[in-house]
């Protein structure tokens, strides 16, 4: 039998030790020839941990509570531990607002429903409820009420699929995909719905095939998983590092995404929010935010985006694609297909949104985290103590929708020395960490109808999004502005603009999307105004900018 240390022997060495393994104790004889335990604690230091246990979470400081308050295991070893910096945030009654038993006070939404709800509902609590499900983590907490297990583990080790309605968001354990006839393709997999066939991706594992072929009822490109999962079966063989199946075993929890248009931030921009909420669906164990994991993007195509640091906000590792795996029967120790850009009521784009609401908090958490992740610095910080308003106007360098005397109306806002404007021209020239840094520069930011005003979504929180002319697409960015809880402003008096002609469509006829625009100017200061009182009046600029308290004047001597 092996012999085991009286617990007295060991006391002191297994307390308050950050990255130690169990003491490792001998029994050995003394000069005396007395039987004496030696305990050696043993410091392993694992990958990823050489620095500190707590930076690897790299999570912004105001979302700490909120993962602290969702991983019980995590906060007891912040309490236990001597180095950890988040104890403040321990035991605060907290919740994103997905969880069972949060209360509506202590969700990290701050949803208001000020205006009218235009028929939508009849109540403002309707109101208000409607908007937290349909673009809040209220959505979120609608795909795991929907959660069902589509095939069943029998045996430990057995593999496992869960997902939601329509196979909408999916994750499962020991997963295999045969990628085999991918090396064979003559053309490139771009939004194609044909990547597997029967058989060539499943389990060891008891599946409901039943309920696989009711769900799998949207079969389209970026709709759902239905048109990969639909082809799922039960196999003979289990699924584990061994198996002579395998070709690759991947370790690491894999993301397999598919995704929009990468030259359009609008449309990329879908992915990164639907990845982010696809990490809440599993947000109950801390690691699910962590940066080692791997991104298989769903194409053969060389991914490239202007927007591609984004993903650095998800995944230390080198991006793949299906040419990674071409070739390969692929199994998977965890693997997760999120939420995709163009469901069926989904989130951003095919959104309705219940009017008369704003300020969604799934919006402001993924802004938050991803400006955190990478290492843009935040709001105030980045403006400085300067009181004047800061104006960013995006000019484009396109042959439609140009501000045709845009130079006359930086002059003008020059004028006003309570502004301070920049001239911004983002492209592929600018590194996108830049641009995002001018973002929370800006009080104001002022573009054209287009994908550029996605930014947006990076404002500062007291900020005002100005869509000059909406160019006859009214909700697109208003509805954007709502859900991320600025405040919006277009162009009003359509007589106060001049287009250069009737603006003409590729496919043919006249389209306001497809000219360019001159702008009066008095119309214009009068909206840029209105936006600035707005800044002004915000509590989180307020906050930046207290009312400076004057000294009273020195009384004269001879009145002392």
């Amino acid at each position: 039998m092996p012999l085991v240390p009286p617990r007295s022997a060991c006391q002191g060495l297994t307390h308050h030790w950050e990255g130690l393994q169990p003491p490792l104790c001998l029994l050995q004889t003394n000069m005396r020839m007395e039987h004496v335990w030696v305990c050696v604690a043993v410091v392993v230091l694992a990958p990823g941990l050489l620095g500190s246990r707590w930076d690897q979470l790299n999570l912004h400081p105001d979302h700490m509570p909120y993962i602290l308050a969702n991983d019980h295991d995590l906060a007891e070893e912040c309490r236990v531990s001597r180095t950890c910096p988040f104890k403040k945030h321990l035991n605060q009654p907290v919740c994103w607002g997905y969880e069972r038993g949060c209360e509506a006070t202590e969700t990290y939404s701050n949803m208001s429903c000020p205006g009218d709800a235009r028929g939508w509902v009849t109540t403002k609590e309707e109101q208000l409820s409607t908007f937290f499900r349909q673009a809040d983590f209220g959505f979120v907490q609608e795909q795991l009420s929907e959660m069902r297990m589509y095939c069943t583990p029998q045996h430990p080790g057995d593999s496992w699929l869960e997902c939601s309605d329509h196979l909408r968001f999916c994750q499962g354990n020991n997963i295999y995909i045969d990628f085999r006839p991918l090396k064979h393709r003559k053309e490139p997999v771009h939004y194609h719905i044909d990547v597997l066939d029967h058989g060539q991706v499943g389990g060891h594992c008891s599946l409901d095939e039943n309920r696989l072929k009711s769900n799998s009822d949207q079969i389209s490109a970026l709709q759902s998983w239905g048109p990969e999962l639909r082809h799922f079966v039960e196999l003979d063989e289990r699924v584990w590092r061994r198996a002579e199946m395998c070709d690759l075993w991947i370790e690491s929890p894999t993301y397999l995404m598919k995704i929009d248009a990468t030259v359009n931030m609008y449309h990329h921009f879908c992915d990164f929010l639907n990845l982010y909420a696809s990490q809440h669906l599993n947000s109950t164990h801390h690691s699910t935010f962590f940066l080692d994991n791997q991104i298989i993007i769903w194409e053969t195509l060389p991914y490239w985006s202007n927007f591609g640091a984004a993903f650095e906000a998800f995944t230390k590792n080198r991006l793949w694609n299906l040419n990674d795996v071409a070739g390969k029967r692929v199994c998977f120790k965890r693997v997760v297909f999120p939420l995709l850009p163009r469901m069926i009521f989904g989130l951003y784009y095919n959104t309705p949104i219940v009017w008369g609401c704003e300020g969604s908090g799934l919006f402001h958490a993924f802004s938050r985290h991803l400006l955190h992740r990478l290492r843009v610095t935040e709001g105030g910080q980045a403006r400085g103590p300067d009181r004047r308003i800061h104006i960013t106007l995006l000019s484009r360098d396109t042959k439609y929708r140009r501000i045709l005397n845009e130079r006359q109306l930086i002059k003008a806002l020059e004028k006003n020395s309570t502004y301070v404007v920049r001239k911004a021209e983002y492209s592929h020239k600018m590194d996108f960490r830049l641009q995002l840094q001018n973002d929370q520069w800006s009080d104001i930011f002022i573009g054209m109808h287009g994908a550029g005003l996605t930014h947006l979504l990076f404002l500062p929180d007291w900020a005002v999004i100005f869509e000059l002319y909406n160019c006859g697409d009214a909700n697109c960015y208003q509805d954007l502005a709502r859900l991320r809880g600025l405040k919006y402003l277009t162009w009003r008096d359509l007589s106060k603009l001049t287009p250069e002609d009737e603006g003409h469509h590729p496919d043919g006829g006249a389209h306001k999307k497809f000219t360019n625009y001159k702008f009066n100017v008095d119309e214009f200061l009068a909206l840029v105004s209105e936006g600035a009182a707005h800044v002004m009046s915000h509590e989180s600029w307020r906050n930046l900018h207290p009312p400076i308290t004057l000294s009273p004047p020195p009384r004269d001597r001879q009145e002392l």
